[in-house]
């Protein structure tokens, strides 16, 4: 994930001075961890951070079963999405992300990946605050994945090009015409490559995560 500063600038907030922080860019983020992300308030964006592993607002307890990513084809229907894709849409930053494969030697191979000219964008999410529990979260909404990677992962994120933000974070935008916005997906233009296996521990982190090795 980027910085404070690069955050702000891909959704083009001019935030206040005061409120500003030296957040360093991540390499390494696993479910369950706060992230960043982008809602719309009263036609404002702001960012907000919270747990990346959707927790509904109507649940009583964190939920066990896997909530960090929502397909897209069916979010709008299931009862664990259903109200946060009607109105709390989001926008979560990122520059990469990792798939693994099942290695000869039984471990697990890491993938980087990532637009081709290293820009930064935005996966497109949902997001939910639970008064029960004082949480915020979100989770990504993921496609079938584009040829290029399906050899990585049957399925891959949802990056919406930047002209469709508005319209995708406005809870004035129908259900119908919000799916119709995660058909335009950017998703066909990633590539990937090998890197370290050091990836595997959520306790890593550093730039040089990302760097590709020798296969």
């Amino acid at each position: 994930m980027m910085t404070w500063a690069e955050i702000h600038a891909l959704y083009s907030i001019n935030d206040d001075p005061s409120t500003r922080r030296n957040t360093p860019a991540r390499h390494n983020i696993a479910p369950t961890q706060d992230v960043f992300f982008c809602i719309q308030n009263g036609g404002e964006r702001e960012i907000k951070e919270g747990r990346w592993w959707l927790v509904p607002h109507w649940a009583k307890e964190l939920p066990k079963y896997p909530l960090f990513n929502a397909r897209s084809e069916t979010a709008a229907k299931k009862s664990s999405f259903r109200d946060a894709f009607k109105s709390k849409r989001c926008l979560i930053p990122a520059n990469g992300y990792y798939e693994w494969t099942k290695a000869e030697d039984g471990g697990k191979d890491p993938h980087y990946i990532y637009l081709s000219e290293h820009e930064h964008y935005s996966f497109a999410g949902l997001w939910a605050y639970n008064s029960i529990l004082d949480l915020m979260s979100c989770t990504i909404l993921t496609a079938a994945a584009a040829p290029k990677i399906e050899h990585l992962h049957d399925r891959m994120p949802i990056i919406l090009p930047e002209e469709k933000y508005s319209d995708w974070l406005d809870a004035e935008t129908e259900v119908e015409s919000a799916q119709e916005l995660l058909l335009d997906n950017r998703g066909s233009e990633l590539v990937s490559h090998r890197v370290g296996r050091e990836v595997n521990s959520s306790r890593s982190s550093g730039n040089e995560l990302v760097e590709p090795i020798s296969v």
